[in-house]
């Protein structure tokens, strides 16, 4: 054997052990996905959310949630600045910075008192107080840390991991989404990179959980769920619409729920909790209320076949995480956002296939618009209600 040669076999070994063998931080979990039926019925392919008109962010990105309140709109971006404009400003608005959370600022809403309520993807549940007649704005956390149960073992003090969604209902009360007890994007480089991993280990940690503004306490309403996501709740608010975004489907759960695992509530008889729509074509987020008994939910990627494939197959999971990320099975870009009722009927479903704008969360109606959330958009997205046949 020359000198080539061996060198060459040991580096094919060292590559094979490697692959086999180097530490990962996820520990990939089997389980079986829903059999994808692809763009079909009422999600057949079609280019109505093409094209989209958008309003610069300059140097910043990640409009991953929108809020309308009193004639503007908010969004948190990657540099953990908040910022707004008016929700029929023209082309070229920049929009105003109103405070930086010094995180990374996701699901937003605001509470009767006007404080705007802010899911952080590293500093927990914020609230913030807006700036006003000279007033600089302020933010304080609210829920950092949670009291939970691990196995049956009781947590004190548990972190809240990654805080997604906020929503705050009629009597007060705060629900919010921690999605996974495994990644915290602070310590893995990012809300992408945690999101990554924990889909792909699919350990199904994350938690639905509800905070009383009176007594400060902070309930589990459910746990043991796939990447918890998006929050809405129905019209008579006995429960909460939820995107659990690890498994392609969105649930409906009974608000007076008290620290169940889903799988066992969803298995309960009665309306504890139920799955609303299942087997999505994508990767469902945020969820929110529109006009006319709309609900808007959008899908940041399509289903993979890789993905899908390796649920069943752990291994490929874990050889996958020891590849370069530039190498990882993510699904190309695609826009999609749909809206739906309270059954689970599809009342409007737009996609633009291209992915032309990238990673669609989901749609907030304001200012006569389509207002269209999205992951990394280096721009504010919206199209006319009437051009998507409103």
């Amino acid at each position: 054997m020359s000198k080539f040669t061996a060198a060459l076999a040991a580096a094919v070994l060292a590559l094979g052990g490697y692959l086999a063998f180097a530490p990962i931080p996820a520990q990939p979990v089997a389980w079986t996905p829903p059999r994808d039926a692809g763009y079909s019925g009422a999600h057949a392919r079609n280019n109505r959310l093409s094209p989209v008109n958008r309003i610069p962010l300059a140097r910043d990105h990640g409009p991953e949630h929108i809020v309308a309140h009193d004639g503007w709109i908010y969004t948190g971006l990657n540099s953990g600045a908040v910022v707004r404009l008016r929700a029929d400003a023209p082309a070229d608005a920049q929009p105003e910075t109103v405070l930086n959370t010094g995180g990374r600022p996701l699901g937003l809403d605001f509470d009767a008192e006007g404080h705007l309520l802010i899911a952080d993807g590293i500093k927990g549940l914020l609230k913030a107080t807006l700036p006003a007649n000279g007033r600089p704005a302020g933010v304080e956390t609210l829920v950092a840390k949670v009291d939970d149960a691990v196995n049956g073992t009781p947590v004190l003090g548990d972190p809240i991991r990654f805080a997604d969604a906020v929503l705050v209902a009629k009597n007060g009360t705060v629900y919010f989404t921690d999605a996974t007890r495994r990644f915290a994007p602070a310590q893995w480089g990012g809300t992408f990179e945690a999101s990554v991993l924990d889909t792909l280990e699919h350990s199904c940690t994350g938690r639905l959980l509800a905070y009383d503004p009176q007594t400060r306490y902070t309930r589990v309403v459910l746990r043991d769920l796939c990447f918890p996501n998006g929050l809405a709740l129905t019209a008579n608010e006995q429960h909460l619409l939820l995107s659990e975004t690890g498994a392609y489907r969105i649930l409906r759960i009974s608000v007076n729920l008290d620290g169940l695992s889903a799988p066992q509530a969803i298995g309960l008889p009665g309306d504890a909790a139920k799955v609303l729509i299942d087997n999505l074509p994508g990767f469902p987020d945020n969820l929110m209320r529109g006009e006319g008994g709309r609900i808007w939910v959008g899908l940041t990627k399509p289903r993979s076949s890789v993905i899908d494939f390796a649920a069943r197959h752990p291994w490929m999971r874990a050889l996958t995480l020891r590849l370069p990320k530039v190498l990882w099975p993510v699904p190309p870009a695609y826009g999609h956002v749909f809206a739906f009722d309270e059954t689970g009927k599809v009342l409007l479903d737009l996609q633009d296939p291209a992915g032309g704008y990238p990673e669609t969360t989901a749609v907030t109606e304001a200012g006569g618009r389509l207002y269209i959330q999205s992951l990394n958009a280096r721009s504010i997205g919206w199209v006319s209600k009437q051009a998507a046949g409103l």
